[in-house]
């Protein structure tokens, strides 16, 4: 440890990489971690996660009388409502069960446990729900029809469980119900349930969507940006574990040249890894459940947004990712020091004391990193072949990977061109020092790059993302005013109430039905303008409004188009007959397959379908006020009618959220990368005044050998900021055609942003300043004796 006492500054760079290392991959692990445990206790909140279920028919509904005559009829089934009420604060789901029929069965879960002393007051209107703290804060103060909320450890984050009853009422829902839990344990003797009742139709607890299978590709994305963010963290740490073991060479020569065994002297050294490892790996711990519990609120409203995934916004202490972080720790200084380790372990005895200097030493390895970046190449389009979210990922790894290691080589094809060029003695000098440099900054100008690289590449990806996501929304969001009535009596007499006093009611009606095996949701849409003028389409045959107009064609999303390889003219197999494509529309942020028909087709398929929602078209000056008269005339909440300008709002603002997390951690990345930049140049400090001494003692005074240092520093960040620039649009591309495609089913065009490529050059720069300047100052500052003394050493 006496090393480390002499080279404090080396120490705490050496921790710091560890530390930042461990705490990016730790931070997205705690994220992961707590999303699977809300997935997990989502599921168990019914405790019947396994169990089958009966659900109306598309466009049918299932109501009361249903569970009421299948009860009669033998069968053990339970009612369930979920739904959603909306408010300023955001969104609550709603779950309503019916506690009697579910405790009689043995159900358990915080669904079905309901305490006997509040059994009356949780069936008995007002009705008593249960929520969990956070939630019961914020339906604090809310009217809820006079339900009383108390306060349920076990209750899923963003979730108030009610009576069936109550539910229905909250919901303005009728008699209405979502679906009848199949009990275990059914009498003999049955009739078929669609014997009873034909509208019903049974699934397998398989087929509902689960929230951790939606999501998987989000947590996927934040553990492949958790990983890359660790390998650029682990630069710090290799370039410090190579100095050392460097620096210490003559130290092992001496105590083996003592009589101690060459594995006394590799136990020792990887017992200080470890401990350092784990001192290290704990402080990353730390700062990573910082990040993390920072960051989960966005996390929180990102799943919520996109995937009605309810998911608490604060962070729980968990063993798994806590281990997991230490395991990393442990496997990146392994990475770091087996290099080290391995030479240390050949290196003869007589020889150890001759060796070249480290960043010598490092250069030779650039017909090396050459000759694995063209393998990693050739098994880039490979990945791509195997296809899919995995395959994706693979091919970025690939990319990524090869554009570091080829970057070390392309620089010194450079500096060697530039030496043939270059005139003068200093100028030779310069050339020729800086690529001597190279070799001992390599590590830490990878870094760098491969952090512009993945800020271009993710910042070009937002960027488009934002630009066509505003042009898709003023497309689809055309109507002034969007109108959620509470039941279809109340929806027909707005309807009826509108039509004198706005341009055009148009229906947004829909059914939850499957496409191509999937769970999706078909609309039916009104022949009119609106559409005709404004729906955003991706293909589509030139009479494709006509068509959806009579019936005999069918618009879908692109996530059915792509993930199913349906064209136009295919046949898509609908409830009560199939239809042909005839357009593919835009479908931005859903994961789900959607098809639109025609309002008069959709009637006819879907008799019983809810008729609750309508878009109002009138002249934007009438919208706020007729709003408002709406509103008093039928007693609506505010949520029931949104206008144009909210709709755009609420979905912008998810949006951002949605990228606040990638945002900070490209932040996090980028500093990383410069501290890695400041360990190599603090690295390389040590060790050049070898090279320094003689140029002082010819005549150049410390302040212009510091001058030149900063401006070889900052030359090299130039140079790398712009070999960034193509590896992070390709890496955009990779992510908007490839991951984006495989992730979600929809693919966005491509959209350079000049400001940001601007912006991360000037940041590479920065960041270089800032990297240089410790090294440079302490160049100026530092005595003649000590540069006289180098002339005195054995090198």
């Amino acid at each position: 440890m006496s090393h480390w006492r002499r080279h404090p500054l080396q120490l705490a760079m050496l921790l710091a990489g560890i530390m930042l290392a461990t705490a990016l991959w730790s931070g997205v692990q705690a994220i992961n971690a707590e999303a699977r445990a809300s997935y997990a206790a989502a599921a168990a909140q019914l405790d019947d996660s396994a169990l089958d279920r009966f659900e109306a028919a598309p466009g049918q509904r299932l109501t009361t009388g249903d569970f009421v005559a299948l009860r009669r009829a033998g069968w053990l089934v339970s009612p369930v409502i979920e739904g959603q009420l909306t408010d300023n604060t955001g969104r609550v789901s709603v779950l309503g069960i019916e506690p009697v029929t579910r405790q009689a069965a043995g159900t358990g879960g915080p669904a079905g446990a309901i305490a006997p002393g509040d059994l009356l007051a949780f069936v008995a209107p007002p009705g008593l729900g249960y929520a969990d703290s956070a939630t019961a804060a914020r339906l604090a103060g809310q009217a809820l029809n006079g339900v009383q909320v108390a306060v349920r450890e076990g209750v899923p984050p963003g979730t108030l469980i009610v009576d069936v009853g109550i539910a229905q009422e909250l919901l303005g829902l009728g008699d209405r119900l979502t679906a009848l839990t199949i009990l275990p344990n059914q009498p003999d003797g049955l009739l078929a349930a669609t014997q009873t009742l034909p509208h019903l139709v049974r699934r397998a607890a398989g087929e509902r969507a689960d929230p951790a299978a939606l999501t998987a590709s989000f947590h996927l994305n934040l553990t492949a940006f958790a990983l890359l963010s660790f390998i650029v963290g682990l630069f710090i740490t290799q370039s410090a574990v190579g100095l050392a073991f460097e620096q210490r060479r003559g130290t092992v020569r001496t105590l083996r040249a003592l009589g101690a065994a060459r594995s006394q002297v590799l136990a020792v050294m990887a017992a200080e890894l470890v401990i350092l490892a784990l001192v290290a790996g704990a402080a990353g711990i730390v700062l990573g459940w910082a990040m993390a519990a920072a960051l989960m609120p966005d996390v929180a409203a990102t799943l919520s947004g996109l995937y009605g995934a309810d998911v608490a916004g604060s962070l729980a202490l968990r063993p798994v990712w806590v281990l997991s972080g230490l395991g990393m720790a442990l496997a990146g200084t392994a990475v770091a020091g087996l290099r080290g380790l391995a030479q240390t372990a050949q290196m003869p005895l007589l020889a150890a004391g001759q060796s070249a200097p480290w960043a010598l030493a490092a250069a030779r390895g650039l017909r090396w990193q050459a000759g694995a970046a063209l393998l990693l190449l050739a098994a880039l389009p490979l990945a791509l072949l195997a296809g899919g979210l995995v395959g994706g990922f693979v091919a970025l790894a690939c990319g990524l990977l090869a554009a570091a290691l080829l970057l070390p080589v392309l620089l010194d094809a450079m500096l060697r061109a530039s030496a043939r060029l270059a005139r003068g003695v200093l100028t030779q000098w310069f050339v020729a020092d800086t690529r001597q440099q190279l070799g001992g900054l390599s590590l830490a100008l990878m870094a760098l790059m491969l952090a512009l690289a993945t800020n271009i590449g993710v910042g070009t990806m937002v960027s488009s993302f934002r630009g066509t996501f505003t042009g898709w929304l003023d497309q689809r969001l055309v109507a002034e005013l969007y109108v959620n009535a509470r039941s279809d009596p109340e929806a027909a007499a707005i309807r009826d109430w509108l039509a004198p006093r706005a341009d055009a009611v148009l229906p947004i009606w829909s059914v939850d039905a499957p496409l191509r095996g999937q769970p999706g949701r078909i609309f039916g849409v009104a022949d009119h303008a609106t559409y005709r003028e404004h729906w955003p389409l991706l293909s589509a045959q030139d009479d494709v409004w006509d068509r959806v107009a009579a019936g005999t064609g069918v618009l879908i999303n692109e996530q059915l188009a792509r993930r199913e390889k349906l064209a136009l003219d295919q046949q898509l197999d609908l409830p009560q007959g199939a239809l042909p494509v005839v357009g593919v529309y835009s479908d931005y942020g859903n994961p789900n397959p959607q098809a639109i028909i025609g309002l008069d087709d959709f009637l006819q398929r879907f008799p019983d379908a809810p008729r609750l929602n309508q878009a109002v078209r009138v002249a934007p000056e009438r919208a706020q006020p007729l709003a408002q008269a709406l509103r008093a005339q039928f007693d609506l909440p505010s949520g029931a009618v949104t206008d144009q300008a909210r709709a755009k709002a609420v979905s912008l603002q998810i949006f951002e959220r949605t990228f606040a997390v990638t945002a900070a951690l490209n932040v996090l990345t980028l500093g990383v990368a410069g501290i890695a930049l400041l360990t190599g140049l603090l690295t390389l400090a040590s060790m050049r005044l070898p090279q320094l001494a003689p140029v002082w003692a010819a005549g150049l005074t410390r302040a212009r050998l510091a001058r030149l240092e900063l401006a070889r520093t900052l030359v090299l960040a130039a140079l790398t900021a712009a070999y960034a620039v193509p590896v992070g649009l390709a890496l955009a591309w990779m992510l908007l055609a490839v991951v984006n495609v495989a992730a979600f089913g929809w693919r966005l065009p491509m959209q350079l942003a000049p400001g940001l490529i601007l912006n991360m050059g000037l940041a590479a720069l920065v960041t270089a300043l800032a990297a240089g300047a410790l090294p440079a100052l302490r160049l100026a500052r530092i005595t003649p004796a000590q540069l006289l003394r180098v002339f005195a050493d054995e090198r």
